[in-house]
């Protein structure tokens, strides 16, 4: 190799093991065998750090390009998290030859995890903790330390596997050899059951100042742990992913996926999109004729509609952090709607008022002025109702409130719009 080539190697070398997560970025503009050059060349210790760090899509899309050797070396050294991440959206046909080139312990591993549902503690914890025996010396700690260089803390378990306390290393590094971890552990006061949702251990890092928090099982057994400093990327991608389910796109989806994978993971959102877009459509033509015969109804329309619709995204808004951060449960739900009824009922007078004064300097019409301010009051507070109810309904029937509340709130929110301001004007059609 040419010495140019040798010092391109030695710079990216130290590149990818500094900064990682932006060597990660700068792979991910590569075309897929493009990519091989780039990571043959890395210790395997960097290369896992970078891969960790890649897009889900974007590493299956990359792993099947590179040479056997790496990918045996990524198959047996990625946390099972993080082979679960990779290999959960494959075909069976696909992810079988990848299943076939691990080690017997760590498809164990990974079975253990798939075991649990998804978007649950146990699916995203790290199960590769050092758990020692109470009874065991700070000597034995140190010897097992080394080969878990990536650890911050030592778990005490009893003969069953059962958590006792945790150990941290600065009290074993200050400790004599002699000295038994069961004097050092303290109790590990917070700890989440593996099946518990992913969004309990975020809000517990979020609210609570700990470092790492072990997961167990329904039996009390230690079978897995977060750490404070990998949590960082789960909560931001926990809140990004939400923004993109509440508009119909997938989770999986990044910025630099593909056209196709974009298109089918979006079409199917699209397709019932278009359906509720026709409902409400149904609704305009159940009132064709007092359109016809009234245009400027036609016109103020859209008035109403998009002031229901903002008044929904607001409550719905409101009510998916308080869902997301634990500020409310299901039992609340009374007290929350309520609260949005009146909501609504104050910014539809509000809003009415202003609309009513800008509609009769517009046509001079007191009907018409009459017909949006009755269908404005009645059409926020719908909307406040609906953002309330629609996440909570969602949670209640055991589904992902980000998943479609904004699509069936725009449903909701369009009909009512449309039915009290038209159904009024029809009533009152005599005034107009």
């Amino acid at each position: 190799m040419s010495e140019v080539g040798t010092a391109a190697t030695a710079i990216n070398e130290h590149f990818a093991a500094t900064q990682p997560g932006l060597f990660a970025r700068r792979v991910e503009e590569f075309a897929p065998d493009e990519v091989v050059s780039i990571l043959q060349g890395l210790p395997d210790k960097v290369l896992i750090e970078v891969w960790e760090r890649l897009s889900p899509n974007v590493a299956r899309e990359i792993l099947p390009h590179l040479p056997k050797p790496i990918t045996n070396t990524l198959l047996n050294q990625l946390t099972p998290t993080a082979l679960v991440n990779l290999l959960s959206d494959m075909d069976e046909e696909d992810k079988t030859p990848y299943l076939e080139q691990v080690s017997a312990g760590v498809r164990r591993e990974i079975d253990a995890v798939l075991v649990y549902p998804e978007d649950s503690a146990g699916r995203k914890m790290d199960s590769r903790i050092l758990a020692m025996r109470a009874t065991d010396l700070v000597g034995d700690a140190l010897v097992r330390l080394r080969q878990h260089k990536n650890t911050r803390v030592i778990y005490t378990i009893d003969d069953d596997m059962h958590l006792l306390g945790r150990v941290s290393l600065e009290a074993v590094a200050l400790s004599g050899s002699e000295t038994a971890l069961e004097a050092l552990a303290v109790p590990a006061e917070v700890v989440v059951n593996a099946v518990d949702p992913l969004e309990e251990v975020v809000t517990l890092f979020e609210t609570l100042n700990i470092e790492d928090l072990p997961v167990i099982d329904v039996g009390g057994r230690l079978v897995g742990h977060f750490e404070q400093r990998k949590m960082a990327a789960v909560i931001k991608s926990d809140s990004t992913s939400d923004l993109q389910a509440m508009v119909g796109v997938s989770r999986d989806e990044r910025a630099l996926s593909s056209p196709l994978f974009a298109v089918r993971k979006r079409m199917g959102w699209l397709q019932i999109n278009l359906l509720t877009a026709f409902l409400a459509a149904a609704v305009v033509g159940l009132f064709e004729g007092t359109i016809a015969k009234y245009t400027a109804l036609a016109v103020l329309l859209p008035v109403v509609a998009g002031q229901s619709g903002n008044a929904g995204a607001q409550a719905l808004a409101v009510t998916m952090r308080g869902l997301a951060l634990r500020e409310i449960t299901l039992r609340h739900w009374w007290r929350v709607t309520s609260k949005e009824a009146r909501v609504g009922l104050l910014n539809g007078l509000g809003i009415a008022t202003t609309c009513g004064i800008g509609v009769f300097i517009w046509s001079g019409s007191l009907g018409l002025v009459l017909v949006i301010t009755t269908s404005m009051v009645l059409a926020m507070i719908s909307a406040g109702l609906a953002g309330a109810l629609v996440p909570i309904v969602l949670t209640r029937l055991g589904q992902d409130p980000a998943t479609a509340s904004s699509i069936i709130l725009t449903t909701v929110t369009d009909i009512a719009g449309f039915f009290s301001f038209l159904g009024i004007a029809t009533l009152l059609s005599s005034l107009l």
